[in-house]
């Protein structure tokens, strides 16, 4: 199980209060959907709503009752269309009986009224009250709404209608009002809206970090943008497809390898031309968007697919058609990622027709979707967030706003990047601001920390077509930009192409740029291990002698990996006598672990020392088992007694974290030696720290005045 801080679980508990008191009626607790609809086929959205009606609580009591009554309604009134000819009888037999289904509306310009269609019951023509579409526009949008309708049988003899609406009720949200939503958005902080979002998208806040919680988050950018070209590609169960299946009503989830042309775009009938899916919804989600074997993809749909994705048409028939549905491709790789880096691209796994430069430089962004843990029970939510419906018709509002022409008065960027590139990074950074900051207010630091995010999703894109297709090497794009406030250049660089450096020089694309942002990016401590020969040759040398050290300032990125003690200060704790670590928080067994590693690569780093060596370790005392902590800090000293270590611990560490070498050195860790995320105990990372996913921290290096 996740270990959670307690700050991070007061936090979210003040959060729960604040949704209940700002947002009211607009929210559900998350994880009751789970437990009425089992195995039933009603989408998300719907039992959220019946939740919202009837679980409007904090209250065990009321919400136990509520799931009942929730749970009553949708036994009773909800039916599968196999079963449409009981319904109709039940109706007949009882002269009225309500119903849940999704009912269509349509103006019949004849009869001057309006008439519906039900899916399930199979009904058609019957009369809906003016009164019923006026309130409830999105009846004639296509799509349907789900709603609760009390029909009756008019019995009789001369023939006529048998069927009559007597209620009728939406049970999809009818209208939002995106000014009140926004209004509703500065009452919160970044941080807590940013949690908001993931519980509203069912997930759990608490155990994601910063970078993953923007990840998740971008996953919604098909639903807020037009036209958005999105790609995500990971391990099996990380949630992919998560919310595109039964999340929105604005959207829809089909197979990758079912879609064809004709059901994507449009079917030609005769003279007749019937839009496809892109025609209907916000968001055309494939799943499973992989290669398989003996299945091949039609080219027509890969031509029409090309020319949609850049110009929002596409030419069928005797016309040229335009929409804008966002298209998502969502997949499973099957190697590791520095397999991939190392001996294929990033797209291997999607299916041998879709891997060609004219169809990937299309893409907006490549969500890594293998930085995402595995899906367990203590992924999903348990607290309060927007009804899915309330928030898919949020989100299907803002689509026509668009905000990427605010990054123009933030940034520059290079030049060398394609017009593709640009509008990419632009469509990327509206699509997260309209989530994370619909209200307009945002600090410029906040603002950077989108572009970023932008830059690197479409930076992840170009490096593998540098790879894929020879011919985009011949105008390599440069993912750097100026901040127009300081005059500051800041250089994009990809988690993957961070970790895997050498790789990805070798592989093109920015290859003669030295990788930035990741360990050893700001100072180096010594000679490079490689240097260019006078004729273009890459040389190998070793160094002669160890390089001499020097001031160090490093800057470790959220899931970054290849990271550990050894590698960060290593160099620094060799040949040292007197070695003092201040760390207030060492009272938890992975802290202990932390702490343990730490004196492990003292001890390694001093094998061949004589010298008499003394380390100190400054914490503060637990709260909670103060025995324990004692008990396991003596073990440690009688342990390092035994290697002639003199090890003393003292509680009178206040809030500052540092390894103070010698008097030589002050090794200053922001996050002191707790940088590494939660792992499983069990696990092969835990004997390599370089397997293991980092949480974001700066280290410097400086000596001691």
């Amino acid at each position: 199980m996740v270990e959670i801080d307690n700050e991070v679980l007061e936090a979210d508990a003040k959060l729960r209060a604040k949704v209940l008191s700002k947002f009211g009626k607009f929210v559900v607790r998350k994880d009751l959907a789970f437990q009425v609809k089992g195995n039933l086929p009603v989408p998300t959205y719907v039992i959220e709503y019946l939740l919202a009606q009837y679980c409007q609580s904090d209250d065990d009591a009321v919400i136990a009752e509520g799931i009942e009554k929730v749970k009553e309604i949708v036994r009773e009134h909800y039916f599968n269309r196999a079963d449409h000819e009981i319904i109709k009888g039940r109706i007949h037999d009882m002269g009225s009986y309500m119903i849940i289904d999704k009912v269509s509306a349509y103006l019949d310009a004849a009869g001057d009224c309006y008439r519906c269609d039900f899916a399930n019951l199979g009904l058609g023509g019957l009369v809906l009250p003016n009164k019923c579409v006026r309130e409830n526009e999105k009846l004639l949008s296509g799509t349907g709404v789900w709603s609760i309708v009390r029909i009756r049988y008019v019995p009789g003899e001369e023939p006529g209608p048998r069927w009559e609406i007597e209620t009728y009720k939406p049970i999809q949200i009818a209208n939002v009002d995106v000014e009140e939503y926004r209004a509703l958005r500065k009452e919160f902080t970044t941080d807590e809206w940013i949690d908001f979002m993931i519980h509203s998208s069912g997930l759990n806040p608490c155990v994601l970090n910063r970078r993953e919680k923007l990840l998740v988050i971008s996953r919604l950018l098909p639903y807020v943008e037009n036209n958005y070209n999105f790609v995500e590609l990971g391990p099996k169960g990380t949630g992919k497809s998560h919310v595109f299946q039964d999340f929105s009503p604005y959207g829809v989830l089909v197979s990758g390898g079912d879609v064809t042309s004709a059901r994507l775009f449009v079917k030609i009938s005769g003279r007749q031309e019937i839009l496809g899916l892109v025609g209907y919804w916000d968001n055309v989600a494939w799943d499973e968007f992989e290669q398989q074997k003996g299945r091949a993809t039609d080219a027509v749909l890969i031509d029409t697919m090309q020319n949609y994705l850049a110009n929002k048409a596409f030419n069928r028939g005797g016309a040229t058609h335009e929409a804008s549905a966002s298209m998502c491709f969502v997949g499973n790789t099957k190697h590791t990622v520095e397999y991939m880096m190392r001996k294929s691209h990033l797209f291997e796994s999607i299916p041998t027709s879709f891997v060609k430069g004219a169809f990937l430089d299309r893409i907006h962004l490549y969500n890594p979707g293998w930085e995402i843990s595995p899906l367990k029970k203590s992924s999903f939510s348990t607290g309060y967030g927007m009804i899915t419906d309330f928030f898919a018709a949020i989100l299907h509002a803002m689509r026509k706003d668009d905000l990427s022409g605010e990054m123009s008065n933030l940034v520059k960027f290079s030049g060398t990047l394609s017009e593709r590139d640009h509008l990419a990074v632009r469509k990327t950074f509206s699509g997260m601001m309209k989530l994370l900051y619909p209200d307009g207010n945002y600090t410029t630091e906040e603002a950077l920390e989108i572009v970023r995010f932008a830059a690197e999703g479409r930076k992840r894109v170009k490096e593998q077509l540098y790879r894929i297709d020879e011919t985009f090497k011949a105008e390599p794009a440069v993912f750097e930009y100026t901040i127009l406030s300081s005059g500051e250049k800041q250089s994009v660089k990809t988690l993957e192409e961070i970790e895997n450096a050498a790789t990805s020089e070798a592989a093109g694309g920015e290859a003669s740029q030295a990788v930035a942002g990741g360990v050893g990016s700001a100072a180096s401590s010594g000679g490079d291990a490689a240097s260019l020969g006078a004729a273009g040759v890459v040389e190998l040398h070793q160094a002669e002698t160890p390089p001499a050290l020097g001031p160090k300032h490093v800057y470790v990125q959220n899931n970054q990996r290849g990271v550990s003690y050894k590698s960060l200060f290593g160099e620094y704790l060799k040949g040292a006598r007197k070695i003092k670590i201040i760390d207030p928080f060492i009272y938890k067994p992975y802290q202990f672990d932390n702490l343990a590693d730490l004196l492990q690569l003292i001890l390694d780093s001093n094998a061949d020392s004589e010298s008499d060596l003394r380390v100190e370790l400054h914490t503060r005392v637990s709260e909670t088992d103060p025995q324990g902590q004692n008990e396991t800090l003596e073990a440690l000293k009688n342990e390092l007694a035994t290697e002639g270590v003199e090890f003393e611990y003292t509680y009178d560490a206040t809030h500052d974290r540092a390894i103070l070498v010698d008097d030589k050195w002050a090794i200053n860790l922001g996050r002191g030696l707790d940088i590494f995320d939660y792992f499983q105990r069990h696990s092969l990372k835990r004997s390599s720290q370089r397997m293991r996913k980092c949480r974001d921290f700066q280290m410097t290096i400086a000596p001691i005045q």
